[in-house]
């Protein structure tokens, strides 16, 4: 099988689990094979039928990536090119080069100016004040102030880099994505371990909002380029992953739904002059009834294909829109469905909210459950047998990490 068809090709960038939920989704919906950038191919996106994948060192790198992307546009020529990134870095070096990509590629992003309003931590905030979402108490530490800055809000706190680039690239001992830390002295150990390595930018100190994974809430929406949203699932993860490297990425998620939440987020879009996907992480706050929004990401979500596998197809919004220029209505997923990438024995066994297990144990039952990585129609028995192996490693991490926030 070639890769796209006819009329068009999906480019995505990226290797990740990200990248094979969004060719999956092309594939079912188009019987198309996407093309995959990435700096390295990973275990989700190996010896798989329905994408093509290339390998390009330092892809994440601007004076890589423009003329690796250009390259593809030339090699593609006459066929109408959907570029699309499954990681943050890909999709500011999109925004970055958005005017140059834009000649040759369909590009649903926004522009630079609208980027650093909406993820600048500092612009962001001032966003959540202006357009009335509650969010955690925050405060900034610098390399500078990391000695002397000082917490208006009670122990315990979240510690994460504001620079997930710069700090993917660092290495020390007891590395974590997130971390949670219980006092002052964890709080310095944490600091004085990130700023020991190469990472020297800013880190978000924020209040921990109570409550388990089952308190958060994932929003993945779709604006099309007339500016109005098409698309808006909410989702409510089950477990989150707790290893280092995977602390804070949803495991488990089943489609909940909130009109109000989804009017007031679909209103604060439009208004803004968004287009493309967007990704919302908040978390229920039980102590005010409120949710309290954490970041909004320039892209669909890590674990974004929890909205195709419910019957509402991500990329077919994208694609509909972009490509063959069609008219989409207002939809707001409603069907309950279970996505999970790990073993049903870790899901039950490490998940605290019973109701929601229940609901899950019945969604499994009635044939409504997902896991995006196993797709009966990209089968082989060495991808089969990868995946297999990788998903039997998660009853190991989950023994070894689960609810280890802290830096030992």
């Amino acid at each position: 099988m070639t890769v796209g068809n006819e009329t068009f090709v999906p480019v995505l960038l990226g290797s990740d689990m990200n990248a094979y939920g969004m060719a999956r989704s092309f594939h079912e919906e188009y019987g198309i094979k996407s093309l995959v950038l990435g700096r390295a191919s990973l275990t989700a996106t190996s010896n798989s039928k329905i994408l093509e994948i290339r390998e390009i060192p330092n892809l994440n790198e601007q004076d890589v990536f423009l003329p690796a992307v250009l390259k593809i546009a030339d090699e593609f020529k006459g066929r109408k090119l959907l570029l699309l990134a499954c990681g943050d870095d890909y999709a500011k070096l999109i925004i970055h080069n958005k005017e140059k990509l834009s000649e040759y590629f369909s590009v649903p992003y926004i522009d630079q100016t609208l980027m650093e309003r909406v993820i600048l931590k500092e612009n962001f905030y001032n966003i959540c004040e202006q357009y009335n979402f509650a969010y955690p108490k925050t405060a900034l530490c610098t390399y500078d102030t990391k000695d002397t800055f000082e917490l208006d809000f009670s122990y315990p706190i979240i510690i994460k880099a504001s620079n997930s680039v710069a700090y993917w690239n660092c290495s020390f001992p007891g590395k974590k994505k997130v971390f949670v830390a219980h006092d002052e002295a964890e709080k310095v150990a944490i600091i004085d371990a990130i700023y020991g390595s190469t990472y020297k930018d800013n880190l978000t100190i924020q209040e921990f909002i109570p409550g388990d994974d089952s308190y958060m809430r994932v929003l993945n929406a779709y604006v099309g380029k007339d500016g109005k949203v098409k698309l808006m699932s909410l989702g409510n993860p089950i477990l989150e992953e707790h290893s280092p490297e995977g602390i804070g990425s949803y495991a488990a998620i089943i489609n909940t739904f909130d009109e109000a939440l989804l009017d007031k987020v679909r209103l604060f879009l439009e208004d803004i002059g968004y287009t493309g996907f967007a990704n919302f992480d908040m978390k229920y706050d039980e102590r005010d009834g409120e949710y309290k929004l954490f970041e909004i990401n320039l892209r669909n979500g890590r674990s974004s294909y929890y909205v195709s596998a419910s019957g509402h197809n991500l990329m077919k919004y994208v694609t509909e829109d972009h490509i063959y220029n069609k008219e989409l209505p207002l939809t707001y997923a409603k069907d309950e469905h279970l996505w999970l990438i790990i073993p049903k024995g870790v899901l039950f066994k490490y998940a605290g909210n019973e109701a929601l297990k229940q609901k899950a144990k019945k969604l499994i039952a009635e044939g409504k459950s997902t896991n995006s990585l196993f797709y009966d129609k990209d089968f082989n028995l060495i991808r089969w047998f990868k995946l297999t192996l990788n998903s039997l490693n998660y009853y190991r991490k989950y023994k070894k990490y689960f609810n280890n926030k802290g830096l030992s």
